[in-house]
């Protein structure tokens, strides 16, 4: 069980799947920039977030939940949590709510597991908070302007407890890992505090400021 000050943000898991680099410049050494895309993704979780609350029918729908889980030393805000009601079909209680937590993406899906492992991670603390059970959540990307479904099954359940587990494990080292360029690195908010291709594996700063100096006599 982690404590109250230990507790790092949800969405450092996406960061970390994305680039440890990133995220150990942003959660270790507290760096950010902004871009167009992380811009466009703030304005739209914000935008959710004001929606506040909302019932229709057997769905109730709240905005900007704040989670938390002293299991894996998780914390955050889900931009919407329904809550379906169960025992519409006559199966089920009918006085139990079940969780269903929805993700807002400004893009397309990803071709890697990171808005996946986010979104399962919010369902880890709500199963917490709650003591109830939440199989499934969902992602909304913008682009597309649709909602895809996730089954958090046991295979993504424990690849998101791995993420966690070696998030804090890179927190607590408190080192920052080498640069490496890759053509991700082109739509990265973090590209000009990072210089991966100025500070990258086999590359030398002072041979990159030597050869800067040298043009300039």
């Amino acid at each position: 069980m982690f404590s109250e000050d230990e507790l790092i943000p949800l969405s450092a898991l996406q960061h970390l799947l994305f680039c440890e680099r990133q995220c150990a410049l942003i959660h270790i050494e507290q760096a950010w920039a902004e871009n167009r895309f992380t811009a466009e993704g703030r304005i739209m979780h914000e935008r959710v977030d004001e929606t506040g609350r909302e019932s229709r029918g057997r769905v109730r729908t709240v905005n900007g939940l704040l989670l938390r889980s002293l299991r894996f030393g998780l914390s955050g805000k889900a931009d919407a949590v329904e809550f379906h009601r169960e025992g519409e079909d006559g199966s089920g209680d009918a006085s139990v709510w079940r969780p269903f937590p929805v993700e807002y993406k400004r893009g397309k899906p990803k071709q890697n597991d990171c808005d996946l492992v986010q979104l399962c991670a919010q369902a880890l603390c709500l199963e917490e908070m709650l003591g109830v059970a939440v199989p499934e959540g969902a992602l909304y990307y913008g682009k597309p302007r649709r909602r895809l479904a996730v089954v958090f099954d046991d295979v993504l359940r424990e690849k998101t407890k791995e993420a966690a587990r070696r998030l804090h494990e890179l927190i607590s080292s408190g080192r920052t890992p080498q640069a490496r360029y890759e053509k991700k690195c082109e739509s990265c908010s973090m590209l000009s505090v990072c210089m991966p291709k100025v500070t990258g594996a086999h590359r030398s700063v002072q041979r990159y400021m030597a050869k800067a100096l040298a043009q300039e006599i």
